[in-house]
């Protein structure tokens, strides 16, 4: 039997975040229904974060309201604090998602503070998800590369990783924020985690700025990791990481993963007529 990979969907979040005019409601939900028709199990569905910094996930609450849930798929979302996490419970989000990065100056120019206190910050969030029974995600962004700093030491990368899995993560999302990372670069980088963490615990989040990120995922998965986000249509890019495109796209990731031998659970058809209305409602230039 194949071997299984999953593929966690970030586009209606990651993917939308940073597009410029604001997308409608009902496209939202709209494209993510349609995703939940692909045979993909994780879908990241939104952020519940200040509109004043994020408008374009303003309507959260109304977006998990309307989509039409799937028996066997998580609806996930970003909620970084007490405020978030406490929408995203009475949204009926079913597993969260918290994020710090493991360069300093993107801390600061993302969220506003510095690496340790961003970890501060999620413990209350933490501790209130362990009683409520929510799985809680970490993301690490910036793992080889920072557009302030520029290289990112692989230490700070598995302090950071360690210290959320130690408030109670259940797995850390690598994120290659800037799509600077190369097999080279990423081969010492997960050799140090994989020597302290289990790999089942490690995520691939890489972005195809310079067109490396399917190279990267083999990489990864050289080490044993077995999940990796993607964003249909490659949409996506930060607001806080200049030259940041978009995510690797769920298409070629599942098209890559299904020639080099790998099950997915997901059906190419359907994500390409998922990436096709991404495209119509965003007027991506993201080839297909």
């Amino acid at each position: 039997m194949a071997e299984t990979v999953t593929i966690f969907e970030v586009g209606p979040r990651d993917g939308l975040q940073n597009e410029k005019a604001l997308l409608s409601t009902a496209d939202k939900i709209t494209l993510i229904d349609i995703l939940s028709e692909t045979g993909l199990r994780k879908i990241e569905t939104t952020s519940f974060v200040s509109p004043k910094w994020v408008p374009q996930m303003a309507d959260a609450a109304d977006v998990l309201a309307g989509i039409q849930r799937k028996k066997g798929i998580v609806y996930a979302a970003l909620a970084p604090n007490m405020r978030g996490f406490e929408a995203a419970m009475v949204a009926k989000a079913d597993e969260i998602a918290v994020f710090a990065s493991a360069s300093e100056s993107f801390s600061q120019k993302n969220i506003n503070c510095s690496i340790e206190d961003s970890i501060k910050r999620f413990e209350p969030v933490l501790d209130a998800a362990r009683e409520a029974g929510i799985p809680v995600r970490g993301y690490v962004s910036c793992i080889t590369d920072c557009p302030y700093d520029g290289a990112v030491p692989p230490e700070n990368v598995l302090d950071v990783s360690q210290k959320l899995l130690a408030l109670g993560c259940y797995e850390i999302s690598l994120g290659d924020t800037i799509g600077a990372a190369t097999p080279e670069k990423l081969a010492p980088l997960l050799q140090l985690l994989c020597d302290q963490i289990d790999a089942s615990r490690l995520a691939g989040h890489f972005h195809d700025t310079r067109n490396r990120a399917l190279d990267n995922m083999e990489c990864a998965l050289a080490f044993g990791i077995r999940t990796f986000d993607s964003s249909v249509a490659g949409l996506g890019g930060c607001p806080y990481a200049p030259g940041a495109k978009g995510n690797v796209a769920t298409e070629a990731v599942v098209s890559r993963l299904s020639t080099l031998g790998y099950e997915t659970g997901v059906d190419i058809h359907k994500v390409v007529k998922a990436a096709s209305f991404a495209h119509k409602i965003t007027g991506a230039t993201h080839e297909l």
